[in-house]
């Protein structure tokens, strides 16, 4: 399977059959994340307690890239610490900007397949959008962390 076979069979499956796309009620964290160019939209919910990230969803409307990305990238953090997090989401972005090594972008695990975004500049704000929010979201206090965050095309 050749890797643009295999980015579509990935990027479609997290799209269609989503793992994470639900309300949260019981949600320690939530913050919205908008790309106002072209519509994504997604509201992003993180249980945590003890600087660990104990469960997460999602709910949204947008392209596939933004949702199905979003669902990566809670498959990755979920279980993770808080810092664990922002470092992959941290290595996503490299990837994306093309200065990720190989053995960082195996870390991202699923995500990774969205490594030829880079390629793709109209679709690169789609694909970094739910990290943009979780990296906002855990740089937040939980107190201010309710308010839209929006991400005006996205510039890497």
């Amino acid at each position: 399977m050749d890797t643009k076979e295999l980015y579509r069979e990935i990027l479609n499956e997290h799209n269609v059959n989503p793992l994470h796309k639900e309300p949260m009620d019981d949600a320690t964290i939530q913050l919205n994340g908008v790309n106002p160019s072209c519509g994504d939209n997604i509201t992003l919910f993180l249980k945590t307690k003890d600087g660990k990230i104990e469960s997460g969803s999602y709910q949204g409307s947008g392209c596939a890239v933004s949702q199905a990305s979003c669902d990566m990238m809670l498959d990755l953090v979920i279980g993770k610490t808080t810092e664990e997090a922002q470092r992959l989401g941290q290595i996503f972005m490299n990837m994306i900007k093309g200065t990720a090594s190989e053995e960082e972008i195996e870390e991202l695990d699923e995500a990774g397949a969205l490594k030829d975004i880079s390629h793709m500049p109209s679709r690169v704000k789609c694909a970094v959008l739910g990290w943009r929010t979780l990296d906002e979201m855990l740089g937040l206090k939980k107190d201010k962390a309710s308010a839209a965050i929006s991400h005006p095309d996205c510039p890497v």
